[in-house]
């Protein structure tokens, strides 16, 4: 199982009096994961009746007069060498390993979006250094305007921060040491309110990840059944037909199963990347912050 050194928190409610991080303009991503997964499973099915399922695929299918398979009576064999007549016979499992790698790649797309809009208008490095110095210069209202220009969710987290240090300098009744506490518990307070939705759906991913191999390896054993059931049936001895039958729902199964799983690992250990990035160079801002107002006050 992929893992992640991402430290946002999943979920946060605002404390009272917490400073409140801009709106984050923009995509920010699909809120509702099953309704991303039950659309492909709509998708997996029609394609796999509709398109898979076409009788012009199987021996036979012609002569029936019926356009898809699943309206014919009889077990159609696949016309030698026609590769979607054979993932057609991978049986049910099939429809079901395509929802989820379906629902990967929309997922990834979606997350494309989303982690972009999060990183801001331009490179996060660049935006990083321009802060620091722009701290080091004792320049916040450059700062400022270098969130505003920014964007994201680090802009919104590094402008909420800005926006308590000021308060902290204004602030005659509060000793040095509770100031610099109040601007590290904005800074807390605004990360929990932007990063938890950088997370968005990809504990979903990371479940697809075992799902999916786990859904492969079923349809490969009940391939692997109707084999060998088909090997032993029969006083006549094996059924070629069904035996071929057994064989192509096991290896379709299992290809598609292995193709889902490490599209899976690939797609959840490149965006928990990104978002580490991201809460990194957070850390690294924030930590400026902090001791540019230790150092001069």
């Amino acid at each position: 199982m992929a893992t992640t050194n991402a430290t946002a928190p999943k979920s946060a409610t605002a404390p009272k009096g917490a400073p409140k991080a801009k709106a984050n303009k923009g995509f920010t991503g699909i809120k509702s994961g099953f309704a991303v997964i039950l659309c492909c499973f709509v998708i997996a099915v029609c394609i796999f009746l509709f398109v898979f399922g076409q009788t012009s695929h199987f021996q036979g299918g012609a002569e029936s007069g019926k356009p898809f398979m699943f309206l014919v009576d009889g077990d159609l064999s696949p016309i030698t060498g026609d590769l979607i007549g054979t993932v057609y016979k991978g049986g049910f499992i099939v429809p079901l390993i395509w929802t989820m790698l379906f629902t990967v790649f929309a997922l990834a797309i979606e997350r494309f979006f989303a982690i972009r809009t999060a990183y801001g208008k331009t490179s996060l490095a660049k935006f990083v250094t321009d802060i620091k110095a722009a701290l080091a210069q004792k320049d916040l209202d450059k700062a400022q305007k270098l969130c505003d220009a920014q964007r994201g969710s680090i802009a919104n987290v590094v402008g909420a921060t800005l926006a308590r240090y000021k308060e902290m300098e204004a602030n005659t009744e509060l000793e040095k040491d509770q100031k610099v506490l109040s601007i590290q518990k904005a800074l807390d307070e605004a990360t929990a309110l932007e990063m938890p939705m950088l997370q968005e759906n990809l504990p979903i991913v990371g479940t697809i990840i075992t799902l999916g191999t786990l859904t492969g390896l079923l349809g490969t054993v009940i391939g692997m059944i109707r084999s060998f059931s088909a090997m032993g049936g029969g006083e006549g001895g094996a059924d070629s037909s069904a035996l071929a039958t057994g064989i192509s729902e096991a290896l379709v199964n299992t290809a598609s199963g292995i193709a889902t799983g490490a599209l899976a690992v690939i797609t959840y250990n490149y965006f928990t990347n990104k978002i580490d990035r991201l809460t990194f160079a957070l850390d690294e801002v924030g930590f400026s912050i902090v001791q540019t107002f230790n150092a001069t006050h």
